[in-house]
């Protein structure tokens, strides 16, 4: 499937090799398709997802406003909230490049070290 020429210029090539997540996956095939709607199993198979994820990768991203559906058919969700994920998305991503992965055990508070007064 093609990328266009802004996410070829700004996207990193270990986003470009491994294809991205299933989620990111997803909504690439529908923003690229817009302008038609389709059934789960044409995603999974348009987007090499297997069919027992597809399900709660798109209630995922329904939950999140990024996909819509009606029916049997799903969609790419409407502009502002797609916006508003690509934003975070950049915003995460260039906070990473720059300072590295996050450690989620870092954030838990029984990990600090407490010093003796």
């Amino acid at each position: 499937m093609p990328i266009d020429i802004e996410t070829f210029e700004t996207t990193s090539k270990e986003e470009l090799t491994r294809g991205g997540t299933n989620a990111e996956r997803v909504l690439s095939f529908l923003a690229a398709n817009a302008d038609q709607a389709f059934a789960p199993t044409e995603i999974a198979a348009e987007t090499e997802i297997t069919s027992n994820s597809i399900g709660a990768v798109l209630s995922r991203l329904e939950d999140r406003d990024l996909v819509r559906h009606r029916g049997h058919y799903w969609a790419i969700g409407e502009e502002e909230a797609l916006a508003t994920y690509t934003a975070t998305r950049s915003t995460a991503r260039a906070m990473t490049d720059r300072f590295g992965p996050e450690d989620p055990e870092e954030w838990n508070p029984e990990n600090e070290s407490h010093e003796d007064a």
